[in-house]
């Protein structure tokens, strides 16, 4: 047998092996092989307007939701796995199959968190937009999806003066609406806001600002709080915040519980 013949085989061997494999999931089972069409479009009957829904469609509908265009070597281990892994992880996150399933508390947390991981680039991952050049979010695309996730924050639905905030209130809000970038604690998209209260802006030593909340040194007081939750890019313009309250008896509560939690 000569070499060119050998060659042949073992690369016939590792190709039949890899599809073999592919069979195989270790990461979890993500539909790869699904036939197109087999389920409604996503976000067909949602309210979601159609310039946004284009966009998640498009840019992320290919790892957050059940309808996956996978290219060729999905039937290739370890190729597969990889993309499973991704795309199982991507799921939990968000998945847009299931938007309509959300309430509206977590679909108002997800919207922040794609503007948020937007703007900065975080979201495609590198490695994601390296293969999939029309994955890239431009800077347009970026407005068109804040405008919606501001337009979407509940309103008052009186014109009754907001009452005393109430921290037990504020404490739910607080993990309903604010946990997917903050904790009490620990550093996540967000800084950890315990302590916060009473705080200077951008003062936290091991979080990453944006240059425009360093250089604004804002002391965080009911009053900072209450423009910085109501719209925070007219009080610092630049910042990276990308979430605001309209309810301003929910802002009161809010505040409220950060004052609370304001012993570091």
């Amino acid at each position: 047998m000569n070499r060119v013949t050998a060659v042949l085989i073992c690369g016939a061997i590792a190709f039949v092996s890899s599809l073999a494999l592919a069979r195989v999931h270790p990461f979890g089972y993500a539909g790869l092989d699904k036939a197109k069409g087999a389920e409604s479009p996503i976000l067909n009957n949602s309210q979601v307007p159609s310039a946004v829904r284009s966009i998640l469609v498009e840019k992320c509908a290919n790892c957050h939701s059940n309808q996956v265009q996978a290219p060729f070597y999905r039937h290739l281990a370890p190729l597969s796995w990889l993309m499973e892994r991704d795309i199982v992880e991507a799921r939990k996150a968000m998945n847009l199959s299931l938007w309509d399933t959300y309430s509206a508390d977590r679909q108002q947390t997800l919207e922040a968190k794609m503007v948020h991981e937007t703007r900065s680039h975080d979201m495609p991952p590198v490695q994601y937009r390296m293969i999939h050049w029309n994955a890239r979010i431009a800077d347009g695309n970026s407005e068109v999806l804040k405008l919606w996730a501001q337009g979407s924050q509940p309103t008052q639905a009186s014109e009754v003066p907001p009452g005393e905030g109430d921290p037990a209130r504020g404490r739910q809000l607080f993990e309903k609406r604010c946990t997917g970038c903050h904790t009490l604690t620990q550093n996540r998209e967000g800084p950890r806001l315990q302590g916060v209260y009473g705080r200077t802006s951008g003062t936290v030593a091991d979080f990453a600002y944006s240059v425009a909340l360093k250089r604004a040194k804002i002391v965080w007081d009911e009053a900072t709080l209450e423009k910085w939750l109501t719209d925070p890019d007219t009080l610092i313009s630049g910042n990276e915040m990308d979430f605001l309250v309209s309810n301003p008896q929910q802002r009161h509560d809010l505040i409220s519980y950060l004052k609370r939690n304001s012993v570091q």
